[in-house]
């Protein structure tokens, strides 16, 4: 008998499959916003609506040299974290208390958007740069944890 995922393996999974959405040229991310099991809304990074893709136009922080972890303002792309927290808003999902389950670490911007979204806890695939992101999601007492998605071990950063 095939054996079940966990819920933790199945929204990481999603999270996954909307970072293959992603217009990125430097690194594709993918996000997945769920509370009470039930999936919210899904992010991935890419250009704002109605602009170009960095494939068409290129890469801003390539092309400025701009090394991974810093100034993220500089990039025209919005992160999949603010995404998903943008698509639940659209469509009149509350954020409060919900979980985040993204491919990446969330850079520091996006930690303040997770902490006033007031997402309870956070799942990422992989680390990220960004000791600030950490210190902020450490002061709201939000749990960050690092999870395998294939085998389901978890350790938590924070």
């Amino acid at each position: 008998m095939k054996k079940r995922p966990s819920w933790q393996q199945y929204f990481m999974r999603m999270a996954f499959l909307a970072s293959t959405r992603s217009t990125c040229l430097r690194r594709a991310v993918g996000a997945a916003l769920v509370r009470d099991n039930q999936l919210i809304s899904t992010g991935y990074n890419g250009s704002p609506k109605l602009s170009p893709h960095c494939a068409e136009v290129g890469c801003l922080r390539a092309q400025q040299h701009i090394p991974s972890g810093e100034k993220h303002e500089l990039c025209r792309g919005v992160h999949a974290e603010q995404n998903a927290i943008i698509q639940a808003a659209i469509n009149g999902s509350s954020t409060r208390n919900a979980e985040l389950y993204c491919t990446h670490q969330p850079c520091s911007i996006c930690a303040r958007m997770i902490i006033n979204a007031e997402i309870k806890r956070v799942y990422v695939a992989q680390s990220y740069p960004d000791e600030l992101a950490i210190q902020l999601l450490r002061e709201a007492g939000i749990e960050l944890i690092l999870l395998d998605h294939e085998s389901g071990e978890q350790s938590r950063l924070v």
